[in-house]
């Protein structure tokens, strides 16, 4: 168990006392097959290091007594390795031919911005609407338009979920939250015993993990570049078809309107649920439903730490 082996080397570097007192049990243990009491040991240690020993689960329950939860994880610290050997592991830098954004994501990037434009300017979100419509068109014709954004909601849920689980390597995701945490459990220990040169050491640590939260940061946002890229598109059309901002829209009749949960029957451009226009939040509510439904099918959850 490495974090055994992390948390014997924490204690028997904080101080010579601590480290006998790991000799001492230790020396016990080997005597008496791996089982160690209070009794045992109470005239060599003190209380208060026997239960630092059990508050930090290097020593367990065992059938006769207490044990240790990882014998040969003590035994390599207390033998020489020392504290070095049990660091937790530097991630290697993301590398440009691995999962860091490449040159045809950047472009994604610009051009998901250049068509943002089009939410605040007429003739980009006119273009763009007439453009979708060519391919949204048909289907608006054969269906009622709140069918219709459920379809757009269930096609954009699909393809989210599935390009977040084949653009960002989660393994390494998870490598980097496991290594944060686990600065931030050392962290607290050293406070906890007041060792503040650990402290600062572990800070110092932190601040040299600031790049690997980065690259974090850079993991998982790759693909939304792609998933905005493909779904503003989609969501000009809506807007071009409702004619939002007192524009004129392309919807007739009854497609005008729509009735909502709890607010009744409201029209597309003017009703709203609090602060957010009534067809913006039909589309996210039925958007983040399906993308929840498309990742459990599909089985693309996020791994967590270990």
């Amino acid at each position: 168990m490495a974090r055994t082996a992390e948390k014997a080397a924490t204690l028997a570097n904080e101080s010579a006392e601590m480290r006998d007192a790991l000799e001492t049990v230790r020396s016990v243990a080997d005597e008496n097959d791996g089982v160690v009491r209070w009794t045992d040991v109470k005239d060599d240690i003190s209380s208060g290091q026997w239960g630092r020993l059990l508050e930090k689960d290097i020593l367990v329950d065992g059938d006769d007594g207490f044990e240790f939860a990882d014998a040969d994880a003590v035994a390599d610290v207390l033998d020489g390795n020392g504290d070095d050997d049990h660091e937790i592991e530097d991630i290697p830098e993301v590398e440009d031919s691995g999962s860091s954004w490449k040159t045809r994501d950047k472009a994604a990037g610009v051009l998901t911005l250049v068509l943002m434009a089009g939410y605040y300017f007429e003739p980009i979100r006119s273009v763009v609407g007439g453009v979708v419509d060519l391919v949204l068109g048909p289907l608006d014709a054969a269906l009622p338009f709140y069918a219709v954004i459920l379809s757009i909601s269930l096609v954009t849920g699909l393809y989210s979920s599935v390009l977040q689980a084949n653009m960002v390597d989660q393994d390494k995701v998870a490598a980097y939250q496991e290594k944060f945490q686990a600065l931030q459990e050392r962290e607290q220990e050293a406070k906890e015993r007041g060792d503040d040169a650990a402290v600062d050491r572990i800070q110092e640590e932190r601040m040299d993990a600031m790049g690997d939260q980065m690259n974090m940061m850079k993991e998982n946002f790759r693909p939304m570049a792609w998933i905005t890229l493909l779904t503003i598109p989609a969501f000009l059309w809506m807007y071009w078809m409702i004619g939002t901002r007192g524009g004129a829209g392309h919807l007739q009749g009854l497609e005008q309107t729509v009735v909502m949960p709890f607010a009744g029957e409201v029209t597309w451009q003017n009703g709203s649920i609090g602060p957010i226009p009534a067809w913006i939040a039909f589309y996210f509510l039925c958007s983040m439903g399906f993308t929840q439904v498309m990742r459990k099918a599909l089985d693309l959850d996020t791994p967590t730490p270990s």
